[in-house]
């Protein structure tokens, strides 16, 4: 993902990182390709006694609009409810780590431990969302006890959330934590387990395809026909203003495209790296132990 600090508008409108325009360089191509097709055989259209208005073009247009704007707010309501579970992974985290910090003042190998397997479960979530190996962060994190198991499962972050309720209730049988607390611990591990299911629902549960199908099939025809309307009128500016409106159209579409899986490593998805680098300086804080480097998005691509 790309965070940019303020720009002044005129060097905006020449930004290319984190726009879709490099997505779309090939369509529009196409697109000025049948402008200049339209251009040139102007003459011989004209002959055949058939003309295109830019009357059905404009009910059309309209149209599209308005299904591109329900396909953009439902892939933006995919991309906002992601950085709200991940925003709730980073505060439970923090809340899980306080409450074993406080109940166990006397064992740091014990909160040492929990802290192991909280940082592995968000780095295992991230891996699984993008379709990653996570073995790697999984033995950087984890002791030695605990990563045969996890390795061995195929679903490693479902199994780190099994390990840290299988942490709690040793903690609960050898009395270093009350009932009560037990309970409120519980209570944030079960919202890590809805982050989770939130986060495979998201992941797997695409837009309907016929949908998005379908709207992009009538985008392609309007763009491709649009210049064929255009040319009666505007003659040899058919191309720019062509390429003008089919820009509009199909960055939007791209763009829905693109923030329907906000969980990938597009310009425009979610710096699932940079995330789980804030939570793990942030729990290394909490224990008074050195903090890894700094994370930021930015327009590199290296940090997402």
């Amino acid at each position: 993902m790309i965070v940019r600090p303020h720009q002044h508008w005129f060097r905006r409108l020449f930004s290319w990182r984190g726009a879709v325009l490099s997505k779309i360089m090939f369509r529009l191509g196409l697109n000025l390709l049948m402008s200049i097709i339209a251009v040139i055989s102007l003459q011989w259209y004209e002959t055949l006694g058939v003309h295109l208005t830019t009357a059905p073009f404009s009910l059309l247009g309209v149209a599209i609009a308005i299904f591109l704007g329900f396909r953009n707010s439902a892939s933006y309501a995919r991309f906002v409810e992601a950085r709200t579970l991940w925003g709730t992974l980073l505060i439970t985290s923090r809340s899980l780590l306080r409450q074993a910090k406080g109940a166990l003042r006397r064992d740091p190998a014990a909160v040492a431990e929990f802290t192991a397997l909280l940082l592995a479960f968000s780095w295992a979530l991230k891996h699984q969302l993008r379709g990653t190996d996570s073995s790697d962060d999984i033995r950087r994190l984890l002791p030695a006890d605990w990563q045969n198991e996890v390795l061995n499962s195929p679903f490693r972050a479902n199994r780190l959330l099994l390990a840290l309720g299988e942490w709690l209730a040793q903690q609960r049988d050898r009395g270093a934590i009350s009932d009560l607390l037990y309970n409120g611990i519980d209570h944030n591990l079960n919202t890590l387990s809805q982050v989770l299911g939130g986060c495979e629902r998201i992941s797997n549960t695409p837009i309907p395809f016929a949908y998005s199908l379908i709207l992009q099939r009538t985008v392609y025809l309007f763009c491709t026909l649009l210049p064929f309307a255009l040319v009666t009128d505007l003659h040899y500016m058919t191309p720019v203003v062509s390429m003008f409106i089919s820009y509009t159209f199909l960055s939007l579409e791209s763009l829905a495209e693109e923030l329907e899986d906000p969980f990938g490593v597009d310009a425009n998805d979610l710096p699932l790296n940079a995330i789980c680098n804030t939570i793990e300086r942030t729990l290394c804080d909490m224990n008074n132990e050195a903090l890894p480097p700094p994370l930021k998005p930015d327009d590199r691509f290296n940090l997402i």
